[in-house]
């Protein structure tokens, strides 16, 4: 049975299905083919997941907590990331590490990995990433200081092009003592890439 033009079948996102259909159509994909008919709607319910905080609206709520006197450092490290290249639309995947010493608040630890989620849930560059999440928790934490680490590998250089595979990229972006005082930065990266503390 030859697929319908319309996709009320799958529901929703038409626009986008309509888009990965002209896709398929360039490739030479066959109409009446599985593939024509079910890919189209997967994909956009993809997109529609991994592109989740495009808008920005579903920045998470941060809970934060009086600050019973800790003045040290502390880190997340290797919170896992998905993103999609801005460029290629291809993925770009890793880990990022968080090092803060808190000012009069602490954030709960759960958000980390949620805000990490809703900065890299859009169209993105590793640069842009690094500093949205620095910014976003020296703004509003307010903390002493703040070091973002990001390691990540990315499939426009790996799959494409170069074909560099295996490389990673690191990132980073400071914040407040850590950018003050040499001491205390060199401290919080030895921290962030030690392997057993």
């Amino acid at each position: 049975m030859p697929a319908k033009d319309s996709h009320d079948e799958l529901g929703g996102h038409s626009g986008l299905e309509g888009a990965v259909r002209t896709l398929l159509e360039e490739f030479g994909v066959a109409r009446d083919s599985e593939v024509y008919r079910n890919t189209p709607h997967r994909v956009a319910r993809m997109y529609e997941e991994i592109l989740s905080g495009e808008d920005g609206k579903n920045e998470p709520r941060i809970t934060l907590f009086k600050n019973p006197g800790y003045r040290d450092i502390l880190i997340v490290r290797k919170m896992p990331f998905y993103s999609l290249c801005e460029h290629h639309l291809l993925p770009m995947f890793g880990n990022v590490s968080i090092a803060y010493i808190p000012g009069e608040k602490i954030l709960g630890l759960s958000k980390f990995p949620r805000i990490v989620k809703f900065f890299s849930s859009r169209l993105q560059v590793q640069e842009r990433l690094t500093k949205d999440i620095a910014d976003y928790l020296f703004d509003r934490l307010s903390p002493q200081g703040v070091f973002v680490l990001i390691s990540a590998r990315h499939m426009c250089m790996e799959m494409r092009g170069a074909r560099s595979t295996g490389s990673e990229t690191v990132s980073s972006a400071i914040r407040g003592v850590f950018d003050s005082n040499p001491a205390t930065k060199e401290e919080a990266l030895n921290l962030i890439l030690e392997k057993d503390v």
